[in-house]
């Protein structure tokens, strides 16, 4: 069984008479990427700053690479590597200059120019800090997290200002270091972004867990959603499930969405029929985060 990077039990924050994260239990593996999803004010910050040795829990036990993060000395930080949701080189800095001084923070560090090309920064090497988009800073965040060789990464909200371009590029990225056997935990707002990364993801609500597991595992429960428009004066044949309308739109819900798909389908083509707007659409990550935080602070 693949080992633990990180393990949490009964991990509780309280900031006077407000309880930030309430009793978190968690485990996250060796060489897995693992999503932290939540609106704002989840517990997600407090309980990764408390994992990273920023913050002491009010109780519970905190394990992250063997050692307790709020007592853990300067080796066990050379093994990690940070990208921080807002964070501020030196702006006089070239992009090179930026990660060779991080660089000698650290025993080991990667060479800086493997770094420059993995975070897709070559043509800015040469340009200062200050100078550069939001969305190549947050590349230079990401090299700067990345430039001491971590086991273990905390990314936070890494592809923030990113075009879906650069994102996917950034996906890419991130993957790549679950095949280089480094350990993630990724915090996101994009839904998508986890679905399509993460190994396992956990959605915190009023700083607890509510669910956790792989992606796959938790939409399974949710039915396909089958919409489309209905015909002016046209009314619904007998369908084996049954149908939401509201203002001309039809909505179904089905675990087994190919003969429904098929009985609508056939019923138009026989009535010659168009069917505006048809769309049939797989349950997502989006729904179960939807579905867990709906009242709750969103961001």
């Amino acid at each position: 069984m693949t080992s633990a990077v990180i393990t949490a039990d009964g991990l509780r924050k309280s900031y006077g008479r407000h309880d930030a994260v309430r009793g978190i239990d968690l485990e996250v593996r060796a060489g897995e990427i693992f999503a932290f999803l939540g609106p704002n004010g989840a517990g997600k910050t407090t309980t990764v700053e408390i994992l990273e040795g920023y913050r002491d829990p009010t109780a519970g036990k905190v394990e992250v690479l063997g050692a307790d993060p709020a007592r853990a000395d300067r080796e066990w930080r050379s093994r990690i590597g940070v990208m921080l949701q807002s964070w501020q080189v030196e702006p006089a800095l070239t992009v090179r200059e930026s990660l060779e001084q991080f660089a000698g923070y650290y025993p080991r560090p990667l060479p800086v120019e493997e770094v420059v090309q993995l975070v897709g920064l070559e043509e800015q090497g040469r340009t200062r800090a200050g100078r550069l988009s939001g969305g190549q800073q947050r590349r230079l965040d990401l090299g700067i997290a990345l430039i001491g060789d971590p086991e273990l990464l905390f990314l936070d909200e890494p592809t923030t200002g990113f075009d879906p371009a650069a994102r996917r590029g950034a996906w890419q990225i991130i993957a790549s270091l679950r095949e280089a056997g480094k350990t993630v935990l990724l915090t996101t707002h994009y839904l998508d972004e986890a679905q399509a990364l993460a190994d396992r993801v956990a959605i915190l609500v009023d700083g607890r867990i509510r669910t956790e597991g792989p992606p796959d595992s938790l939409v399974a429960g949710h039915a396909t959603r089958i919409t489309f428009t209905l015909p002016h004066g046209v009314e619904l044949p007998a369908l084996p499930e049954p149908a939401e309308v509201s203002a001309g739109r039809v909505e179904l819900r089905s675990d087994e969405p190919v003969p429904l798909v098929h009985a609508l389908t056939a019923w138009a083509v026989q009535n010659e029929l168009d069917l505006t707007d048809f769309e049939v659409r797989r349950p997502s990550l989006e729904d179960v985060y939807l579905e867990l935080t709906t009242g709750a602070a969103q961001p």
